[in-house]
């Protein structure tokens, strides 16, 4: 296990919920954009997050007070104890934890995700695995038992090939795919959504995970449950860690595995995306296809396999190249609206799941109301061009809104579904109560859309 950094306890104190197995992630927990804009502050001061727990530390948090209010930070770095008894428990489960900051930390991730890489990984097993590269393998979750078979067989012949499997641990095509290659002797690496904790107590992996057969690994608490908004953020972290991606089996227009591959095929484009070629058509893999996606040719033995990878062109460089615009003018691109509003990514990444759409789709829903022109302002003009996207993206907002609080939920328990902090949360739905879209009920404390609006 690898010892735990200076700079990863920092990290863990300022956004890790520290659940121990009970109780309530804290509402004060750095959202990853806040922490991102805030590990940018401590860079541009040259100083690094594991300085905040120095003698000097009261200077360095009145430096950075223009960025995270001073005492927010001071209650958040207190948490010292929680951290040790959480630390504990990890240890005594074998889960290792590295940050972003730490040179263990798997490269690929930092060199293809950059400062969007998780800033905390949890895990189990070889760490090296996550830099064996290969073939992710997604799919839906309900498939018939033809496609269970089919997804086996390819997982068995990556073990024959050497090829590591990369997948997300989930009921179906995930499961499948690393059932087949470690029967087989493979070696595979699982990007957990939720329940890492619970994942790697299971007596069925212990071996796997002790002789280096398995890795498994999650940007999330090991204890944390399953979040619609958690299973679409790690999809990127799959592709990421992979050399090639299969999708076996989506949806058309909807669910996390087409959301997944249409914003590789559209915008991160960190490896090719395969669609399987045999089988019951599907119209959700014709529809990849005619994003970009290649027809998987179905190699039957180890050397065909080691084919695929071989005509393989190394990505070197994130390339992003999605349109939000669909003006005459040109186009904005999605790094540069995400400048601008960086806060954006992760809610719109949530939002994509609950509409059943894919994160540009609902880009260009939520920033075709700001002129492309407005857009494209100097520096001077970003406070302006930042509120135009603020109003746009709070219509997106309010939209989910009412559709999620048909039943009534908790602060805590919307901030969690759209991924965002509580306060943030908390911050949305005063305004929508304020606006007369919400209501707030007062035992027990919960928000919900009101009647009058129902069926608007």
């Amino acid at each position: 296990m690898p010892v735990l950094s200076p700079n990863t306890q920092a990290i863990l104190l300022l956004t890790a919920p520290l659940i121990a197995g009970r109780g309530a992630p804290s509402s004060e927990l750095l959202s990853p954009g806040e922490y991102k804009r805030f590990a940018r502050h401590l860079w541009d001061m040259q100083r690094q997050p594991a300085d905040l727990l120095l003698p000097d530390a009261p200077d360095l948090l009145r430096a950075c007070a223009p960025v995270i209010e001073e005492s927010r930070l001071q209650r958040l770095l207190g948490r010292g104890f929680l951290l040790s008894q959480a630390i504990e428990r990890w240890q005594a489960r074998a889960i290792w934890v590295v940050s972003r900051a730490d040179a263990n930390y798997p490269r690929r991730l930092k060199e293809r995700l950059r400062e969007n890489a998780p800033a905390i990984l949890y895990g189990c097993g070889e760490i090296g695995l996550l830099d064996a590269g290969g073939l992710a393998v997604v799919g839906s979750r309900h498939v018939d038992e033809a496609l269970i078979e089919y997804t086996m067989t390819v997982g068995r012949i990556a073990a024959r090939a050497r090829r590591t499997i990369v997948s997300g641990g989930a009921k179906g095509i995930d499961q499948a795919a690393m059932r087949g290659a470690l029967e087989a002797g493979g070696k595979v690496c699982g990007v957990l959504a939720d329940s890492l904790e619970k994942t790697v107590m299971n007596r069925e992996h212990r071996n796997l995970l002790m002789e280096g057969q398995l890795v498994l690994v999650s940007p999330y608490d090991p204890s944390a449950g399953f979040n619609v908004g958690h299973a679409m953020q790690r999809n990127k972290l799959i592709y990421a860690l992979a050399d090639a991606a299969l999708v076996v089996s989506s949806d058309l227009n909807k669910g996390g595995t087409w959301a997944g591959a249409v914003e590789q095929l559209d915008k991160l484009r960190l490896v090719p995306v395969y669609v399987r070629s045999t089988g019951e058509a599907s119209e959700g893999l014709e529809a990849l296809r005619k994003k970009g996606a290649v027809t998987w040719p179905d190699p039957l033995d180890a050397d065909s396999f080691q084919t695929v990878f071989e005509a393989i062109t190394p990505v070197s460089e994130t390339q992003v190249s999605a349109e939000l615009f669909s003006s005459g003018e040109p186009p904005v691109s999605a790094p540069a609206a995400m400048a601008v509003f960086p806060d954006a990514q992760p809610l719109l990444s949530a939002i994509a799941i609950a509409k059943d759409q894919s994160v540009t789709e609902v880009a260009s829903q939520t920033l075709e109301a700001v002129p492309a022109s407005e857009a494209r302002q100097q520096s001077d003009k970003v406070i302006q061009v930042e509120s135009s996207l603020g109003r746009a993206l709070f219509s997106t907002v309010r939209e989910v809104m009412q559709r999620l609080l048909i039943t009534p939920m908790k602060e805590a328990e919307v901030g969690s579904a759209l991924e965002v902090s509580t306060m943030q949360a908390k911050a949305w739905l005063q305004r929508l109560v304020d606006e007369g879209v919400l209501e707030k009920q007062k035992k027990p404390a919960a928000y919900k859309v009101k009647e009058s609006r129902l069926f608007d």
